[in-house]
């Protein structure tokens, strides 16, 4: 893995969010009452989580989301400053909360319910204020958890100065061929291809977009098609028992590697290893690592 002098440039787009996490002995079943034996919060948001991941990882980033005027808004903001993140592109509304997650887990299992709330207020204007910086960026990240108007509009403009984008296509939407077009590269989950790409057959999506799609499981597997022959690898620690927030690592890692000039491979064994690193505690972002746990 080669990381270059340069400090990368790195622009996400998305949502953040609190997240509420309860520890049960099992996950409730419809109509079912289980008691939780623990309750705690964290910060989280996809793309809160990979501002934090790329910046930890030693890029310059800007993030461009909306809270809401509350005091989680307010605690939001102050832990991206203090994570080294620009957070002169993030709004405040007053027409709606600050996002929140709630996320019933148990034995590695979970269950998350999101509520956008202020996320839904980030708009296509919002993008547009942002336009010098697109122009000096290295790359652009979007997720799925603001209006699919806005991710769309977001990678119009970065193509428009030729800059490099990665979508993380969660929580799953149909994508349209000109965002599938106009991505560098696709993160998504194994399970929901169908929803993605409205074709379920792993390979034949692979095949499809070779050297673009990368597919992930709970294993911390990542599989693709590099034009001649499937690549997979797998990174599954033994204490890897917390899942939230290892699919926003890896996109993080992917992004970090592939600014540094690293191939496909090694971005992809790069994002297994910050993803892996995640999943041993709790939160989203706790586990994200810093460079220097790879290079001194």
């Amino acid at each position: 893995m080669n990381f270059s002098s340069e400090q990368p440039k790195i622009i996400v787009v998305g949502s953040s969010s609190i997240d509420l996490v309860l520890e049960t002995d099992k996950l409730p079943s419809s109509n079912e009452t289980v008691l939780a034996s623990s309750s705690e919060s964290y910060f989280g948001g996809k793309g809160a989580n990979q501002a934090v991941g790329t910046a930890r990882l030693g890029a310059s980033v800007y993030f461009i989301g909306c809270v809401g005027m509350d005091p989680l808004g307010q605690q939001i903001m102050r832990n991206l400053v203090n994570e080294n993140v620009n957070v002169g592109f993030i709004y405040e509304t007053d027409q709606e909360a600050t996002g929140t997650a709630y996320v019933t887990a148990s034995n590695g299992d979970a269950v998350i319910v999101v509520v956008p709330a202020a996320n839904k207020c980030l708009t296509t204007e919002h993008i547009e204020s942002a336009d010098k910086y697109f122009q000096t960026s290295d790359l652009v990240l979007v997720q799925l958890e603001v209006s699919l108007s806005v991710v769309e509009y977001t990678i119009k403009k970065a193509k428009k100065y030729g800059k490099k984008v990665g979508l993380y296509a969660s929580p799953a939407v149909r994508l349209n061929a000109d965002i599938l077009d106009n991505v560098d590269f696709v993160v998504a989950k194994s399970t929901e291809l169908y929803t993605i790409f409205g074709e379920d057959q792993r390979e034949e999506v692979l095949r499809k977009y070779f050297n673009k799609v990368f597919v992930r499981d709970d294993t911390n597997s990542t599989i693709y098609f590099d034009g001649t022959e499937m690549k997979y690898y797998r990174n599954d620690k033994d204490k890897a028992v917390y899942k939230m927030g290892m699919g926003d690592a890896f996109t993080s890692g992917f992004a970090i590697a592939l600014c540094h000039g690293n191939s496909l491979e090694e971005c992809v064994k790069f994002g297994n290893e910050v993803s892996a690193r995640v999943s041993v505690k709790k939160g989203s972002q706790t586990g994200l690592p810093v460079q220097s746990d790879f290079f001194s």
